[in-house]
Parts: structure tokens; sequence; C-alpha cells
């Protein structure tokens, strides 16, 4: 083991970490943890203003857990990665039905809510109850993986046995918060993935990447997997009088609990083949007459694992689609109150 870096670190992180968050040093398991789950995928920047929209909305877990689903749908949406909300909401319905509002308070309990990993628990149990757990995020692995010389790859079976395993043997068990919060600061403000300021670091003096010229290789990981491609038509079938069909998607898919408009999905690129388009529509008019307007421009979002493109195509019918059961029928003014993908919303942003 390396000398001195529990020491140096706890030593900087005592006097020089002026890194300020809405949720440091915060004691309450519920803000601790719902800050946690906001930031999984989301840079801190966007996840900050979630955090605090969420408390103003939710102030207890027990707000949260008694809340419509729609409402908490509504107040996450932008914010990506949907199964993340899924999870916050039986969650907290867990923990207000099975622990009486009171968020656990040993690791293992922690462990088993859904949507809490490792690092999560590991958070929730050092900052609200001061166990003696190291939190392991991408901070933490790139100060490790620098500091020691590790090749192994971060995202690996191994690797991620290898990096919890030091950092416990790292963590001063006699202030797991402190060194947690520090080494995590550490990683976001002075061992950065770009440009990291190891001039300054409290670390530098034994740092194997620092020492070698190895700091822009670690650390290392595995090749992404390509994206899938998706191609999205949208309907906007709209009455005589304002009303537009939408839908809650349930499938196990993307975008599952938000809502959308009647949609067929394409093999390969949408054209502008208008003439093609009532055809693929049949479905959702079923014989009624109809007029049509001009196709969107292509919308392109992002995932994970994915990369959707979208048009939107509308059409105007003259009275409602009776065996449209599955969706609903609502004024086009209301659009705004229900939760959709972030494609969706810049679609309807554009049209006004």
């Amino acid at each position: 083991m390396k000398p001195d870096f529990t020491k140096s670190l706890m030593n900087w992180n005592l006097e020089h970490n002026q890194r300020s968050l809405p949720w440091k040093n915060e004691k309450d398991p519920y803000r601790i943890w719902l800050s946690e789950i906001i930031l999984q995928q989301t840079r801190v920047e966007q996840g900050r203003a979630y955090y605090e929209k969420f408390i103003h909305e939710f102030p207890s877990i027990d707000a949260l857990a008694a809340a419509p689903e729609k409402k908490v749908f509504k107040n996450w949406e932008g914010l990506g990665y949907y199964s993340r909300c899924r999870n916050l909401i039986d969650t907290a319905k867990k923990i207000a039905n099975e622990y009486n509002g009171r968020f656990p308070s040993d690791y293992d309990s922690i462990l088993s809510l859904k949507g809490v990993g490792s690092y999560t628990a590991a958070a929730i149990a050092s900052f609200a109850f001061h166990l003696p757990y190291p939190v392991v995020d991408g901070n933490v692995q790139r100060i490790l993986s620098r500091y020691f010389g590790i090749t192994t790859g971060f995202d690996s079976a191994n690797g991620k046995k290898i990096y919890y395993q030091l950092a416990g043997a790292l963590l001063d068990k006699s202030q797991p918060a402190a060194f947690n919060q520090g080494i995590m600061d550490l990683g976001a403000i002075v061992c950065k993935p770009q440009n990291p300021k190891c001039s300054i670091c409290p670390l530098n003096l034994h740092c194997m990447a620092f020492k070698h010229s190895w700091i822009s290789a670690l650390p290392v990981r595995k090749k992404k997997p390509e994206k899938k491609e998706r191609w999205f038509l949208f309907f906007l079938i709209e009455t005589h009088d304002g009303q537009v069909y939408i839908r809650r998607r349930t499938e196990k898919d993307i975008w599952k609990n938000l809502y959308e408009f009647p949609l067929v999905e394409f093999q390969s690129p949408i054209g502008d083949r208008h003439k093609e388009f009532p055809a693929d529509s049949k479905n959702f008019l079923g014989g009624h007459s109809y007029s049509t307007g001009k196709i969107s421009k292509v919308y392109k979002q992002e995932l994970t694992h994915q990369t959707i493109y979208s048009r939107f195509f509308p059409i105007r019918i003259k009275k409602p689609l009776s065996h449209l059961d599955e969706y609903l029928l609502i004024n086009k003014k209301l659009i705004s109150s229900y939760p959709f993908p972030r494609l969706i919303n810049q679609f309807l942003e554009d049209a006004g």
C-alpha cells in the first residue's frame, strides 16, 4: 500500500476542499438517496436543478410515495434514464409502507432497495449512518487507477472487484463520510478526466500516472458496443375541435411510463414519402376520412445503447376514433401536463 494516501486525502478534504453542492454534508438519508439516484448517469450541473425541484415538490419520502406517478414523471421529464424514476417511485412506496417512512439504516437493507447498487448503498450508509463502506464511482476509479497504475478495465468484473477492495482498504473507517466525500470531490475538481490539476494534487508525490506520464492512458475501459439505430414515425392525429391522441408507453422498452403519439417504427430512415404514410396510418384511422399536413424534420435523441430518429406526421380527422381504446383523447392545450420523452418535447417546442 502506498504511504500516506488516506492521511493526505483527509488533510486535503479538511483544509482545501471548497466544492459546494446542495446535498453535500447532508445527513437525511432521503435527500442523500434522492441526490444519488438523480446523479446516476447525470452531470452534477444538470442534476442540481432536478434535486432542488424534487425537494421542493416532494419534501419527504412519504410525500414522494403519495404523489401521483404522472406528477413524479413530469418532474423527472428531461432527465432521461426513466427506469431511475420508476425505481424512485417503487422504493419510496416500499419505505413508506414497509418501513413506516423511515429509511433503513443498515447496508444490506439499503442495498436491497430497487435501483440501489453498491455505490449508492455505500453513499447512504456512510453519509447518513456513518457506516464504513467505500463509495466507488468514476471519480474514485480514476484516482485509484492513476495513483496505483492500475491497467485493468474498471468496467470489467475483475476491475470492479479490484477497485472496491482497494477503496475499502484505504477507507478511513473512523470517518467514512469525510473520506468518501473527499475522494469523490478530489476526482471531480482535481484529478479530472481531462486536464487534471496534478500540480496541486495532494497525492502527486506517489502517483504512478503523474510519475510516469500515464495520465491520459488511465483509467482503462472496455470498448463500447456499437449503438442500435431506430426510426420512429409519430402520427399527430387531431380532431376538428383541437383534441389529440396520446398513450402511455407500458412495454419493456425505452421511455416506459412516458407518453407518446401513435407510432409506427421503420427499419430504415424515414424520407418524405407522403403518399406512403396514409397506408401506415390505416391501423389508427380505421377507414375514417382525414387530411394530412407536412411531415416534420428529423429529430434525434442519443440514448446509452441506441439512437432514435423520429419524424412527426400531422393528420386531421372530423370525428373521434372509437377503436383506439388504449389512447387518451385530450385537448392539445393540456399536452404540457403530461410527461413526454425529450425528443417529443423538442418537436412540441418547435411546433409551438
